[in-house]
Parts: structure tokens; C-alpha cells; sequence
């Protein structure tokens, strides 16, 4: 069941990611929080969003304008460990209550209800207009690298707060794509060295097999994506992965997963 839901999320997500400026990771993680604990989770994730976005760099990475990448990527590596570090902590915390629902006990954790809260924050940059246009001035650019980074690095939640800075740099639309892959395999990098130092006792090695099929799933969405997808219209995505987000953080929150 692992394979199927976290798949199809994968193809659903990549695919969406060609054209809506959502990334991987949006709904990813929360398919992985389905099957494991949610530090787990995130790292799998973490993964499976590096190996697509190291494909992405292949591809488009030497338009990238390497100005823009020093000074929004220095402080975003260094968040992203801030980020990371706090996420390896907060895994470790007792949960905050445990109460009894049909029978079964559920228990909110610290990490869970972090998680939670940021998912809830990043659905709304895609339903509240002023949010979903919210940009910032060029000179705020390593204020941006540092907040993007730190979130990124604590929930992978990058993507939302990295556009919002780099739109306003004046890139063309190759290089600002191409600026943001980079930067966003330099936080993968970073949080994935930390994620590792702290979880290897939780045996990601032994999900390899399903990182491989993601990673596989992935690809085969940008692929899928790029033909299938472009009648579906940006807003109607929005809401729909707004939607869901909102459900997840709902259930994420209040342990029912």
C-alpha cells in the first residue's frame, strides 16, 4: 500500500511542479507521514526531492546567475542546519497529550504539531491572494536565503518563501529557474547531512527500495506532466493541493496519522 499511495504522489506532485511552482515536496511528505514517523518522513522526502532536483540541475542548471545563488544560498545553508537541527530535536521530545479515539490511542507529538502548523501556513500562500502574490525587494535577498533555508531545512517547505524573494531579482525565466534548483540542492544537501548524523538508527537504508520507485515516479511525472497536464487550470490546482494540505495538517495535528 506504501508503494502505491506514495507513488502516485510522486507522479501527481512532479508532474504539478512543471507548471504550478509547487514543490515535490508539498504533498510528498505528507504521503510518507502516512506510513512513517514524520522525522522519517521528512527525510525520505528530503531525498527523493534532491535526486529530482539534481535531474532538474543537469538539465537547466548552467543558466543559474551565480550572484544570486551566493547571496540567497550562503544564509540558506546555514538556516537550513539551524533547521535541521531543530527537527532531529523536536523528534526526540514526549508527546505533548495522548488521548483515546475509537479505541485507539493517539498521541500528538511536538515534531507532528510543528509540522502541522507550517503545512497550514504554506496552503494559505496558495488561497489568500495577498500571500499568494507576496514578493519582497532584492536587498532582502539573505534574509530570504535564511528563512527559506531554516524552514526548508525543518519541514522542506522551501519552495513558497524562496519565490517570493528571487521573483523580484529581475532574472530571465531560465535563470530564475535554474537559480532556484540550485539553491534548493544546497539546502537538500544540507538537511540531508544532518537528517543523516541523527536517523540512522531509524533504518532509512532499509526503505531503499522505495525511495528508488518515488525517485522513479517522480521522474516519470515531469515526464507525464509537461504533455498531460498543461488544461488544468493554476488556480484549480491551487485550491485542490490547498485543500488537501489543510485535510493532512488537520490529521498530522491531531494524531489520527
Amino acid at each position: 500500500m506504501e508503494y502505491l499511495v506514495i507513488c502516485t504522489a510522486a507522479i501527481i506532485t512532479s508532474g504539478l511542479t512543471l507548471f504550478s511552482g509547487f514543490g515535490l515536496g508539498t504533498l510528498l511528505m505528507p504521503a510518507f507521514a502516512v506510513f512513517f514517523p514524520v522525522n522519517v518522513a521528512v527525510a525520505l522526502t528530503a531525498i527523493v526531492h534532491f535526486l529530482n532536483n539534481l535531474f532538474k540541475l543537469f538539465l537547466l542548471g548552467k543558466q543559474a546567475h551565480v550572484q544570486t545563488v551566493l547571496r540567497f544560498g550562503i544564509p540558506a545553508i546555514l538556516a537550513a542546519m539551524l533547521g535541521a537541527g531543530v527537527l532531529t530535536l523536536l523528534s526526540d521530545l514526549r508527546p505533548l497529550f495522548i488521548y483515546e479515539l475509537a479505541g485507539r490511542e493517539m498521541a500528538v507529538t511536538p515534531l507532528n504539531f510543528v509540522i502541522a502548523l507550517l503545512m497550514v501556513l504554506f496552503a494559505l500562500f496558495d488561497v489568500i491572494p495577498a500571500l499568494e502574490h507576496l514578493q519582497f525587494d532584492r536587498k532582502f535577498l539573505a534574509l530570504g536565503g535564511a528563512l527559506s533555508g531554516f524552514f526548508g531545512g525543518l519541514s522542506g517547505h522551501q519552495g513558497a518563501l524562496r519565490a517570493a524573494f528571487l521573483i523580484r531579482c529581475g532574472l530571465s525565466k531560465q535563470s530564475y529557474i535554474a537559480t532556484g534548483i540550485v539553491i534548493a540542492c544546497l539546502v537538500d544537501m544540507t538537511r540531508l547531512s544532518v537528517y543523516a548524523t541523527h536517523f540512522t538508527r531509524a533504518g532509512l537504508h532499509e526503505h531503499l527500495p522505495l525511495l528508488m520507485a518515488a525517485t522513479a515516479a517522480a521522474f516519470l511525472g515531469a515526464f507525464i506532466g509537461s504533455r498531460l497536464v498543461t488544461k488544468v487550470t493554476l488556480r484549480t490546482v491551487q485550491v485542490i493541493v490547498s485543500v488537501l494540505l489543510l485535510a493532512i495538517a488537520v490529521a498530522l495535528g491531531s494524531g489520527l496519522i
